[in-house]
């Protein structure tokens, strides 16, 4: 099942929104089979290592990290390859969340293949966690992406442009990017560090990534890198009350503006998301600055964090990467579920329990 995991992360950003699938069909003590979901629309992972394994996937055990699908989607239902081929048993990780009554498991079981789920479930729904959570809650998935100093800096100085992060860093967030529908910054940052916001790493992804800017009076310049960069489209959420020719001068850039109700402090958080659902928006990578991730972790908008931290200290000068006083309970519920070295660096995920 371990290796099934390994396997699915090959569909980052080119299977959505269908789920991340590997599997691996074993015959004795011999893998004669593996494959992963590669594209959306094409076949999936089942299919790929039964194809692989040809003849020898008879009387065999697949591992698939999630259940086989038993509806005609894209593609036919995958249980029934399974049953063609004649496996003796299925083995997969976690439950789909789409299954009705009478799912693949219940398909299989009925055809007399031995069946057996909740293998690494955890691990399933972690890898696939944008999928599960938009299937059982049909709200947007929200990742808050920081790159920071040893004290919490994301700048050297305000205003300043600061590169925190080492190249392995730098590659690792652009894979990230190709795996959201949206990247979300605050107008500040859009400002100051004049970003392109798309994903330029080794994956590319299937469609690229919305640049959503929170830009409660249109401050963002229509000469902006975003703008002259037609990767993606880029969505202006401002206020109601934001002035009237800086709207034209945006839209006439390229820009899709939308008003939103506001707070005090700006753009209602709420109210934006729930906006970007409206228009089928599945899941958003927040990258900064500090005050907006200060105000989505404060409002409890976040489910997952990527903290990239770097072995650099900037000192009292430097801009924190939290603004003001963070509420104590914000931070309460989250565990540490990863862990990975990037070059000088390192990433730390942590999830916010359900």
């Amino acid at each position: 099942m371990l290796r099934a995991l390994e396997l699915a992360w090959h569909g980052w950003g080119r299977v959505h929104p269908n789920p991340m699938v590997g599997a691996v069909v074993v015959q004795g003590a011999e893998v004669v089979g593996e494959g992963f979901h590669a594209e959306y629309g094409g076949p999936h992972a089942e299919v790929v290592a039964l194809t692989a394994a040809g003849s020898r996937a008879r009387g065999a055990t697949i591992y698939v990290s999630l259940e086989p699908c038993a509806h005609h989607g894209k593609t036919p239902p995958c249980t029934d390859a399974l049953i063609r081929a004649g496996v003796a048993r299925v083995v997969f990780g976690a439950r789909d969340p789409t299954r009705t009554a009478g799912g693949g498991a219940e398909v299989l079981a009925t055809a007399g293949i031995a069946v057996q789920g909740g293998v690494s479930e955890v691990l399933v729904r972690r890898q696939n966690a944008i999928f599960f959570h938009h299937a059982e809650r049909q709200s947007i998935f929200v990742a808050l992406k920081l790159a920071m100093t040893l004290d919490a800096k994301l700048a050297q100085a305000p205003g300043q442009r600061t590169q925190i992060s080492a190249p392995e860093a730098v590659e690792e967030a652009h894979r990230l990017r190709a795996g959201f529908d949206a990247i979300l910054v605050g107008v500040e940052t859009a400002v100051v560090d004049d970003p392109l916001l798309t994903a330029r790493g080794r994956v590319r992804p299937r469609q690229p990534p919305a640049r959503v800017v929170l830009d409660s009076h249109l401050r963002l310049p229509p000469e902006a890198q975003m703008l002259r960069e037609r990767s993606g489209p880029v969505l202006l959420l401002c206020a109601e009350e934001a002035p009237v020719e800086a709207r034209s001068a945006l839209q006439a850039a390229g820009a899709h503006v939308i008003p939103v109700p506001a707070s005090r402090a700006g753009v209602d958080l709420g109210a934006a998301l729930q906006v970007l659902g409206e228009r089928g928006f599945q899941s958003i990578l927040c990258e900064g600055g500090g005050r907006v991730a200060s105000a989505l972790l404060h409002g409890q908008h976040v489910h997952r964090l990527y903290i990239f931290l770097a072995p650099r200290v900037f000192g009292a000068q430097g801009v924190s990467a939290f603004a003001g006083d963070l509420d104590p309970r914000a931070m309460s519920g989250w565990s540490a579920t990863e862990l990975k070295s990037l070059g000088s660096d390192v990433l730390v995920v942590f999830d916010r329990e359900s």
